[in-house]
C-alpha cells in the first residue's frame, strides 16, 4: 500500500521529503548570518587597519576594539553602557568623517557611482592583492603631510585601509588627480590659520569653551534619551560579533 501512495501521489510525497530535507541547512543559515553581522560591523567600526583580526596594532583601533569589549560585559540601558554607547558613537563619527572627505574628492573628480565600491575595505582585504604598494605608500604619505583629509589628528599616521584605496585610484591612473583635488578642498594652510588665529596674543578667551562645556552638560541627558533605541539595537548586535571575533583569535592562537 505504501508502495502505491509513492507512485500515484509522487508530487506529494516529493514535497514532503523536501520539507524533511530543506536545501538550507541550520548551520548555513547561521554561517550566513555571522557573515552579514560581521560585515555590519566592520563597516560601522571602519577599521584603520583592517587586515588586523585582533585590532591591536594600531592605537586607535585598539580604544575602539576595548570600548567594544567593556560595553559588550555592561547590562544593556545601564549608566556605563550608555556613557560607553556614546564615545563609541564618537570614535565610528571620526573614521565616518574621514571617509565622507573622500568620497566627496571621489565625487568631484566624476567617481559618485564609483565611490562606496572604491572606498570598501573588508578584513578579506590582504596586502598581496597591492598592485602599486610603494607608490600607494608615497601617495597616502603625501595626503596625510599636505592635506587635512583625514582630520587634525595624525599621532598614530594615516589609516591604512586608505592604502588599498588608493592603490585602486593608481590603477585608474588618478592618484594624482585625487591629491590635487585633496589639496584643493583639504588644505593644510586653512588648520594652520585657524590654530595661529587662536593663538595670536596669548591664550584664547575661555568664555566659549565654558559655554560649550555647560552645553554638552546640559543637553547630555536628551542626547542619551533620544539615541538609547538605536545604539541598543547596534550594540546588541556589535557585542555578539566581537565575541565571535575573540573566539576566532582564540582559536586561530590554538591551533597555532
Amino acid at each position: 500500500m505504501d508502495f502505491w501512495c509513492r507512485v500515484c501521489c509522487c508530487c506529494c510525497y516529493n514535497e514532503e521529503e523536501l520539507e524533511k530535507n530543506p536545501l538550507v541547512v541550520g548551520d548555513t543559515l547561521q554561517y550566513i548570518n555571522n557573515l552579514q553581522k560581521k560585515r555590519k560591523a566592520e563597516a560601522e567600526n571602519l577599521w584603520n587597519e583592517p587586515v588586523d583580526s585582533t585590532h591591536m596594532e594600531r592605537d586607535d583601533d585598539r580604544q575602539l576594539f576595548t570600548m567594544l569589549q567593556k560595553r559588550s560585559k555592561l547590562r544593556r540601558g545601564s549608566e556605563g553602557y550608555r556613557r560607553l554607547s556614546i564615545d563609541i558613537i564618537a570614535q565610528r563619527q571620526i573614521r565616518q568623517k574621514v571617509k565622507d572627505r573622500w568620497k566627496h574628492v571621489l565625487d568631484a573628480l566624476g567617481f559618485k557611482n564609483e565611490a562606496d565600491g572604491l572606498l570598501t575595505v573588508t578584513s578579506g582585504t590582504s596586502y598581496e592583492s597591492l598592485r602599486k604598494p610603494q607608490e600607494a605608500r608615497k601617495l597616502l604619505n603625501f595626503l596625510a603631510e599636505q592635506t587635512t583629509i583625514f582630520g587634525r589628528n595624525r599621532g598614530t599616521g594615516p589609516p591604512e585601509r586608505y592604502l588599498f584605496v588608493l592603490d585602486r585610484l593608481l590603477l585608474l591612473d588618478i592618484g594624482d588627480d585625487f591629491l590635487s583635488a585633496a589639496r584643493h578642498f583639504y588644505p593644510v594652510e586653512e588648520e594652520e590659520e585657524d590654530d595661529s588665529s587662536s593663538s595670536d596674543g596669548g591664550p584664547p578667551p575661555p568664555g566659549p569653551v565654558l559655554v560649550k562645556l555647560g552645553s554638552e552638560a546640559q543637553e547630555e541627558e536628551e542626547a542619551e534619551e533620544e539615541a538609547e533605541e538605536e545604539v541598543e539595537e547596534e550594540a546588541e548586535e556589535e557585542a555578539e560579533v566581537v565575541e565571535e571575533e575573540i573566539e576566532d583569535v582564540d582559536l586561530d592562537v590554538d591551533l597555532e
